[in-house]
């Protein structure tokens, strides 16, 4: 392939004159950072609320919670981009509606909001999966010592919980900075975007997205290093992987 590889254009004025191709490239990764970050706050909120709400005694609150696992988890990730950009808007009320299209930072608002309840279906998923792996007379004797049902879930289950489902719950990490890139299709000028800008202005292909992908990796390992001292320091020692 006679390619010729041009490394230095990252040092150029991009077209609006302000910004560098490489501070097109960091700016593009703010907004994947700040995108990812709010999204996975929101998905793990409403995760473990869901989760719980899947393995509580009460049919009607298991099924809730089941529903809306399926909901969120089986429409594709850009479908439901889509569906809150455009679609959205129009079910509300013209004045909310109006609002919403006005916002100065719609995209990621609207990014935020989509992935946040889609991550958080698979995050029920996992919360409740580390629940019900605990042993059921661990919720016995939590109501045996006087705790109610919400005090027990509170300070016995979920928090042995969780350590169980911390792995999986950091690939879900990845995988949300990841999907965040599908937010360029409504607009918002994340590191994927960003790459694309800088290629269609550049026609150099392979550097932007080069550039792009060794970005994503760093900010994954960085994640995965992370999440791996958070895991070495929540393990219990005897329990759950820890030390002995």
């Amino acid at each position: 392939m006679n390619y010729h590889w041009n490394w230095a254009i990252f040092g150029e004025m991009s077209p609006d004159g302000v910004h560098s191709y490489w501070q097109t490239l960091l700016s593009g990764l703010g907004w994947t950072v700040a995108t990812s970050l709010t999204a996975w706050l929101m998905a793990l909120a409403l995760g473990l609320a869901v989760g719980t709400l899947r393995t509580l005694p009460s049919p009607w609150l298991r099924r809730l919670g089941s529903a809306y696992v399926e909901l969120f988890r089986n429409v594709p990730l850009l479908v439901q981009m889509f569906l809150w950009f455009f679609v959205m808007p129009e079910l509300l009320p013209p004045a909310g509606g109006d609002w919403l299209k006005a916002l100065p930072n719609a995209p990621f608002v609207t990014a935020v909001i989509c992935l946040g309840f889609f991550t958080s279906a698979r995050v029920a998923v996992q919360v409740t999966a580390g629940i019900e792996a605990l042993s059921g007379g661990q919720r016995l004797a939590g109501l045996a010592l006087g705790l109610t049902l919400p005090q027990t879930y509170r300070h016995v289950l979920l928090p042995l919980a969780l350590r169980v489902v911390l792995p999986p719950l950091a690939s879900e990490f990845l995988n949300i900075i990841k999907n965040s890139s599908v937010a360029l299709t409504i607009g918002l000028m994340e590191l994927t975007a960003s790459a694309r800008a800088i290629q269609e202005f550049s026609f150099q292909v392979f550097e932007a997205f080069s550039a792009a992908t060794l970005i994503y990796v760093v900010a994954n390992l960085l994640v995965v290093w992370l999440m791996h001292v958070l895991e070495r320091r929540l393990a219990l020692p005897g329990t759950m992987g820890g030390a002995r």
